[in-house]
């Protein structure tokens, strides 16, 4: 279809009667090629008018992918006549393959062609739509509406895919910016692929839960709906569930030897991320709520199984796009800024189990405890963003100790991953926190937690850092304190007379 390109519109019925026949695999390369091919837009918009007429247009394609879902199950392995069914589609629909050699005239090798006992033309063009919808989402001039049409007609295809929901995930993730001004587009999407799986074996609620799939079938134009907390706490529980390994939960216990996903939790986690992604609503309001989960609603959840539903919660959020969990550095500058860190003994806020156990616990330690699962869970490409954070964030806002202290609890538990998954980063975030301590030195009259924020340097020093970043930090310590440059002379080496500097705060 190369040259296609340069057919006028008026004379591309020609094109289309000649690629009309399905059977020849000549069709197959020219759809690949066509949805490959990074072509200028003008270019492209002929293409794609062109496999619109060969795809929508042609009614023996779309009565044979009809025949073929009506007739067929997905679930071969537990049909006992689904060869004699699918034998009885290809006397229908016959497709002929041979080998090159058979299709010289002068070969002597008589025209004997291969069965087809597993395959046919329907189940190799689902790759085909797969990569045909992506290319008509990363057009320009987006061919939305040729999308919507494409799932109408051929959408009950991917009854037969054999990975649904994962090829939702990496849609609905990768185009998350270009598919956030469309929830139609995004309900549409799900509805199709999640619905063509309706007549098999599966629950209800096996993907998709009842608030979410009552907004699936509502009007078209209905893409007002915000979802409550109820829903989050709903959509949240039900993996905690699941991974509790509870009977209650809807994800099938089946035979995971013919499932996409390794076991439940798996499963409940892709469907999770699915649901949320389709929402009518921007990311950075999904993320909030999903927070808030946690830092709001914490006293409708079991105060015995709160570390579930935390690590729930961070599962969810590292397994969404940025915008959904980059919300959690709004929710630590603000509690960077709450007037509690100075009020209250910092290592006693910041204990977590301790204060819980005597039902203390403070906002600030549910926001420490659930940044450390998140991070957690966090790639190493997300966590590298740790130390850009505090330098553009966090440094222009602190100026006590508190606060210190606060941010040294928040990084501290990630410095050995940092160190064998990503040493620049640690390099980097070591420098920010000397460069932040100076400007806690230079605001505080009197530092009443010395000794613990010396400690904890001289820790990073020994165990992770070394000499790394020997250089910048004895720079720093020339402007702190004496009392400071007093303890950290053994990392910077600066003499200091111990006779004339006490060993008390300044």
């Amino acid at each position: 279809m190369g040259d296609a390109v340069n057919v006028q519109m008026g004379s591309s019925n020609l094109l289309i009667d000649e690629a009309i026949c399905w059977s020849d695999p000549v069709f197959e390369k020219k759809d690949d090629d066509e949805a490959l091919r990074n072509l200028e837009d003008n270019q492209a918009q002929i293409c794609f008018f062109i496999i619109q007429c060969l795809l929508i247009r042609a009614n023996e394609f779309k009565s044979r992918i009809a025949d073929f879902v009506r007739e067929n199950n997905p679930e071969h392995w537990v049909i006992n006549n689904w060869h004699e069914k699918h034998m009885a589609f290809h006397r229908k629909h016959q497709e002929k393959f041979y080998y090159e050699a058979m299709q010289d005239p002068n070969s002597p090798i008589q025209h004997q062609y291969l069965p087809m006992y597993f395959g046919n033309l329907c189940l190799r063009f689902i790759p085909v739509l797969d990569i045909l919808i992506h290319r008509l989402l990363e057009m320009p001039n987006s061919k939305f509406q040729f999308v919507e049409t494409i799932l109408e007609h051929l959408g009950g295809l991917y009854k037969f895919h054999d990975r649904p929901i994962t090829y939702l995930y990496n849609t609905l993730h990768y185009y998350e910016k270009r598919l956030v001004a469309r929830p139609i587009l995004k309900r549409r999407l799900v509805h199709s692929i999640v619905g063509a799986l309706k007549d098999t074996s599966r629950p209800p609620n096996w993907c998709l839960s009842d608030n979410f799939i009552k907004y699936t079938q509502s009007p078209a134009d209905n893409i007002n709906w915000l979802p409550e907390m109820d829903y989050y706490v709903k959509l949240v529980g039900r993996l905690v569930d699941t991974m509790a390994g509870k009977s209650s939960c809807p994800f099938p216990n089946c035979d995971w030897r013919f499932n996409e996903f390794p076991n439940p939790a798996a499963h409940a986690l892709y469907a999770t991320c699915v649901e949320l992604m389709a929402l009518p609503t921007a990311g950075q309001i999904v993320g909030a709520a999903l927070l808030d989960i946690i830092l709001v609603s914490a006293s409708r959840l079991p105060r015995e199984n709160i570390m579930s539903w935390m690590n729930a919660v961070g599962l969810i959020l590292t397994a969404l796009p940025d915008t959904y969990w980059l919300v959690l550095n709004d929710r630590i500058i603000e509690t960077i800024q709450n007037p509690l860190l100075q009020t209250t003994n910092p290592f006693q806020l910041f204990n977590f189990d301790r204060a819980r156990s005597m039902f203390a616990e403070q906002h600030c330690g549910y926001l420490m405890v659930l940044c450390h699962t998140v991070w957690h869970h966090a790639g190493i490409g997300q966590l590298s963003l740790l130390p850009q954070f505090l330098r553009e964030k966090v440094k222009p806002i602190v100026a006590t100790e508190e606060q210190y202290l606060f941010i040294c609890h928040l990084v501290g538990p990630f410095l050995q991953r940092f160190h064998s998954e990503r040493t620049r980063c640690l390099l980097d975030l070591t420098v920010e926190l000397y460069e932040i301590l100076v400007i806690v030195d230079k605001s505080c009259k009197e530092l009443h937690y010395i000794d613990p924020i010396t400690d904890f340097l001289y820790h990073i020093k020994y165990m992770f850092v070394g000499d790394g970043v020997k250089t910048e930090v004895e720079k720093l310590i020339r402007n702190l304190r004496p009392a400071l440059q007093l303890r950290l002379r053994f990392i910077s080496h600066i003499n200091v007379d111990e006779a004339t500097t006490p060993l008390t705060a300044s």
